[in-house]
């Protein structure tokens, strides 16, 4: 299965570009994960953590608010870290 682009942008520039197999992320109204073929999204998110694999390895970055919009096995969050 091909691997889905993940790209999180902050004020201070992009943070993480890369190919992943899997994100969760922490929805304003409940947490969500996102595996390739995810149907396409627009979300809020609130204070949490945007975990993902790369490589098969988890790696995870805290984020105080932002958004997230997946379309076509790319995910891009927008987020205050």
């Amino acid at each position: 299965m091909d691997p889905m682009r993940l790209h999180i942008l902050t004020p201070s520039g992009p943070l993480v570009d890369a190919a992943v197999s899997l994100v969760r992320l922490p929805g304003s109204l409940a947490p969500f994960e996102v595996l390739p073929g995810h149907a396409p999204i627009i979300s809020s998110l609130e204070r949490g953590e945007v975990a993902y694999v790369e490589e098969g390895v988890e790696k995870r970055v805290a984020i105080a608010s932002g958004f997230v919009e997946v379309l076509s096995d790319q995910i891009d969050v927008c987020a205050e870290v």
